[in-house]
């Protein structure tokens, strides 16, 4: 997206700022905001190329259809602080033309990297799991981090059952998964956390997360 994010890797490929000095290779990844996918398509100075993006909520279609189309969609949270082992890193692709599925199954193979084949539907409801799974998750630490820094109580001590609530859903269904007063309709911890929340937001949360637990698991609301 701009020269300064790419310097690290200066070492190992050619950078270039203009588009039209794109040089030939055998696909073409557009890696950028979902909003300049389709733009940038259309600039790529080559005809009926392999071209892919990245993105898990945008559409195979909206790639130019002057290039053979196609989707490389890593399923994992990235940020600029932390590297990425591809070897656990899903990778969903999804093409136009069956015979450019070899060239992305080989491309996710040579990161070493699991390929499945996914279409547009999949691949967008597969994102928006993975917003409520990762994102939504995170945001949740931010609010217990709030809660434990407020009575000045390191927010260390949770990332052990952070861990190990995480790793359950390793070999256990969510729904089998779940514990806390919630799930066992303790209606008396329940109100008591209520009561300790001083933020109405961190209180609106935590009805409505309890609230949804216990309709899954079909116990009477407060």
């Amino acid at each position: 997206r701009n020269l300064e994010s790419i310097q690290a890797y200066k070492n190992e490929t050619e950078i270039i700022d203009d588009i039209s000095k794109l040089t030939n290779a055998d696909v073409y990844i557009i890696a950028v905001s979902d909003d300049a996918i389709a733009d940038l398509s259309s600039h790529i100075p080559f005809d009926n190329r392999l071209v892919v993006h990245t993105s898990g909520s945008v559409g195979i279609y909206d790639l130019d259809k002057k290039h053979k189309r196609g989707v490389f969609y890593p399923l994992q949270t990235f940020s600029k602080t932390a590297d990425v082992n591809f070897k656990n890193v899903p990778i969903c692709i999804e093409v136009i033309d069956k015979n450019d599925l070899k060239t992305l199954k080989s491309l996710a193979t040579a990161l070493g990297s699991k390929s499945h084949k996914v279409n547009s539907d999949q691949r967008k409801a597969l994102h928006l799991a993975a917003v409520f799974v990762n994102n939504f998750t995170n945001q949740l630490y931010r609010v217990a981090h709030e809660i434990t820094e407020s009575e000045g109580v390191e927010f260390d001590i949770l990332k052990p059952l952070i861990l190990e609530t995480a790793k359950k859903v390793q070999h256990l269904s969510p729904y089998m998964a779940q514990t806390g007063p919630a799930k066992r309709n303790d209606k008396r911890t329940i109100r008591k956390h209520l009561k300790l929340l001083k933020n109405e937001h961190h209180k609106t949360i935590y009805e409505l997360l309890t609230s949804s637990i216990q309709k899954t698991h079909g116990r009477q609301k407060l």
